[in-house]
């Protein structure tokens, strides 16, 4: 079962899990998600939040393993409405965790994020940093982190998380792509920008790095999906419950993610300066080289021109998202 299997992440690990050979049902409330982007598996819609909902569809379809997705992620928001982020993030993912005990379900992959770690003391980052979240969508991915070892030692729930860094770019393939209202991803804001949308607000240019503009590791969402396999099968096979950060380990700034958009698409980017956002690090970037050691898991779309190249085919056949009216 792949919870938020709708939304941009999850659907794209119902490719990847679909192609793998596993069956796939996705549960999903549609608050974020699309239903246009259900393509591989079932449908059961539903709130993580009511347990009786996820404990009928995990038994109804014989669930042997959850992958969870459901999640709120907008950073900013979750700033000025922490009580909706901790409901859902840590209460919803409680429920499921709940479901999943009472119908004997053992294995579980966690999306988590980078954002756990908070500001960062040394780059790239591992897994052994210091996880200092400043903000309630770190507070909460850490929160279920934590609260994973007990519901093994109790349940014998087997975890994984896995702590993203920037997930972006779309379907190789372009079945499915990226559609957040309000869109709040750099790529895609780019790319609006470039076809008639606002100018791109580029936060501060004053920072400690080459061009002055934030460093971050862009990760495609197909290698994200396929580290979700990876995942799933290091447990299915006895290894360790642990916590792996997904990223390329190579940062990209601002400007060069403009300039790559630009080149892409053909057109300029115009962007405005604005001033700095509290609590953006001027660099984040992963230490991965646990899950390439210990999942076999290498990023295959790695290059910045191939993350942009693969969100530009999806807008520009997509130009309203998921809604093509």
């Amino acid at each position: 079962m792949v919870t938020g299997g709708a939304g941009y992440v999850g659907s794209h690990a119902c490719k990847a899990l679909s192609a793998a050979g596993y069956q796939v049902v996705v549960f999903d409330n549609f608050v974020a998600g699309h239903p246009e982007a259900v393509l591989y598996g079932d449908l059961v819609e539903g709130d993580i939040n009511n347990v009786a909902a996820v404990q009928s569809a995990i038994h109804r379809y014989r669930v042997s393993a959850v992958v969870h997705f459901a999640a709120f992620l907008d950073v900013g928001e979750s700033v000025r409405e922490p009580v909706r982020y901790y409901r859902n993030n840590v209460t919803g993912t409680l429920s499921v965790l709940q479901a999943m005990a009472s119908e004997s379900v053992e294995r579980f992959v966690f999306s988590s994020s980078c954002a756990t770690y908070g500001e960062p003391i040394e780059t790239p980052i591992a897994e052994s940093h210091p996880q200092r979240p400043i903000n309630s969508y770190g507070e909460s991915k850490l929160a279920v982190e934590r609260a994973l070892p007990h519901f093994e030692r109790a349940y014998g729930i087997k975890w994984v998380a896995l702590r993203y860094f920037n997930a972006a770019g779309a379907d190789p393939d372009g079945e499915i792509g990226e559609d957040h209202t309000p869109e709040i991803h750099v790529i895609p804001r780019a790319i609006d920008a470039a076809t008639g949308g606002p100018p791109l607000l580029v936060f501060g240019d004053d920072y400690p790095t080459p061009d002055g503009t934030c460093l971050r590791d862009y990760i495609h969402v197909s290698d994200l999906a396929a580290a979700h396999v990876k995942a799933l099968e290091s447990i299915s096979a006895g290894g360790p419950s642990t916590a792996y950060n997904l990223g390329t380990g190579h940062p990209h700034s601002v400007r060069e993610v403009i300039d790559t958009v630009a080149r892409a698409t053909g057109r300029p980017v115009p962007w405005t300066l604005a001033p700095r956002r509290p609590g953006d690090p001027a660099v984040l970037y992963a230490a991965a080289d646990k899950a390439r050691a210990d999942l076999k898991w290498t990023p295959t779309l790695g290059d910045l021109d191939a993350i942009v190249r693969t969100a530009w085919d999806w807008h520009r056949n997509h130009p309203h998202g998921y809604d093509e009216k």
